[in-house]
C-alpha cells in the first residue's frame, strides 16, 4: 500500500522536522515502523538560525546548523522515514486512530509525536528581524564564542537572561544586561553572581527600541521607561532572553499544558492522550538544546513503538 492510497494508515506521524522530529523518525524507521514526518517549513527549526554549532557532541571543530540538520535528515531518510512539506491545520485525537488534517489532505496514524518546537519570544523592534543571525541571537550557549573580546547586550531579567549573561562573560569583554525594571527577576543566587561579575553592567528601567547595523549589529538604542531618554549602546551582539512561545496552537484544549503553554509529558514523552507523544522544545522541560531534543526524540519513538506493540 502506498501513501497515495486513500485508506493508507501510518504507524507513526511526527509533526516537525527539527532535531527532535528527525531523531524520532530515525529511531522509528529503524524499528520498521511506517513513519511519516510532516514539516511546514524546511527541516531544521531554530537550529538553522545558528551559523555554527559548537556544543553538540561529536563535532569538536563545530558544524554549521545547516550541515548538522542535513546529516540528520539524510540519516532518517536513509532508514526509510518519509518527510513531506505540508502545513498541519488541525488534529483529531479523540479516537484510537489519530487524524492529521493538512493543507493537502487527511492523514491517519496509529501514533503521533508532536515535535513542533517553540519560538523564542521576539522584541518586535526595528532591526531585529533583518539582523537575526548577524549579531542578534536567542542562544548564548550556541553563539557566545563568536563574540570574544567584543561588547554585547543581553535583554531580559529572568533566570535564563542572567545565567546567559554570566556565561557570555567567558567570551565578551563587556556585557550590558538590560532590564525594564529596577531589579532582576532571577533567583537570588544568579543575581549575586551577576552583581559580582565585573564584566556585567546592569542597565535598569530600560527597554530596547532599535537595533542598528547593516551587515552586522553596530549599536542598540535603548529607552529609559521612567525618563523617556534614549541612549545608544555600542555593541556587536544582542542576545534576547524574554521567554519562549511554544508552537502549541494545534493542541490547545486537547492536551494538558503547563502554565506557559508547553505540553506536559511523563518520562516516556507520552502526553495526556494515549498514543500521543511530545518531544523537543514544545515539551515542558528544563533545558532546550539540540542534545536534549535528540534525547526526547529517541525516547518518544521508542515509547511509541511499545505503545503500538500493545495495540496488536
Amino acid at each position: 500500500m502506498t501513501r497515495n492510497e486513500k485508506n493508507s494508515v501510518e504507524d507513526l506521524v511526527i509533526i516537525g522536522a527539527g532535531p527532535a522530529g528527525l531523531t524520532a523518525g530515525l529511531y522509528a524507521a529503524r524499528a520498521r515502523l511506517r513513519t511519516l514526518i510532516i514539516e511546514n517549513m524546511v527541516p531544521g527549526g531554530q537550529v538553522l538560525l545558528t551559523d555554527r554549532v559548537e556544543n553538540y557532541p561529536g563535532f569538536p571543530e563545530g558544524i554549521s546548523g545547516f550541515d548538522l540538520i542535513d546529516r540528520m535528515k539524510r540519516q532518517a531518510e536513509d532508514f526509510g522515514t518519509t518527510i513531506i512539506n505540508q502545513k498541519v491545520s488541525n488534529l483529531d485525537l479523540a479516537s484510537e486512530k489519530k487524524v492529521v488534517l493538512t493543507d493537502k489532505g487527511r492523514i491517519e496514524s496509529r501514533a503521533l509525536i508532536l515535535a513542533c518546537g517553540a519560538t523564542s519570544r521576539k522584541l518586535g523592534i526595528d532591526g531585529e528581524q533583518i539582523l537575526t543571525g548577524k549579531g542578534v541571537s536567542y542562544c548564548a550557549t550556541c553563539d557566545g564564542p563568536f563574540y570574544r573580546d567584543q561588547v554585547v547586550a543581553v535583554v531580559g531579567g529572568g533566570d535564563t537572561a542572567v545565567q546567559e549573561a554570566i556565561f557570555l562573560t567567558k567570551f565578551a569583554s563587556k556585557v550590558y544586561l538590560i532590564h525594564r525594571r529596577d531589579e532582576l527577576r532571577a533567583v537570588k543566587l544568579l543575581q549575586d553572581r551577576a552583581m559580582h561579575e565585573r564584566k556585567i553592567e546592569c542597565v535598569w528601567n530600560t527597554v530596547p527600541v532599535k537595533i542598528e547595523g547593516e551587515t552586522g549589529v553596530e549599536s542598540l538604542a535603548v529607552k529609559n521607561v521612567i525618563t523617556g531618554e534614549v541612549n545608544y549602546l555600542p555593541v556587536q551582539g544582542v542576545f534576547v532572553f524574554i521567554g519562549f512561545v511554544p508552537n502549541n496552537d494545534l493542541v490547545k484544549g486537547m492536551l494538558d499544558l503547563d502554565e506557559k503553554g508547553f505540553v506536559l509529558t511523563d518520562e516516556k514523552m507520552e502526553t495526556s492522550v494515549p498514543g500521543v507523544f511530545a518531544a523537543g522544545d514544545v515539551r515542558s522541560k528544563l533545558l532546550r538544546q539540540i542534545s536534549t531534543a535528540v534525547g526526547d526524540g529517541a525516547t518518544a519513538a521508542f515509547a511509541a513503538e511499545k505503545y503500538l506493540e500493545g495495540l496488536r
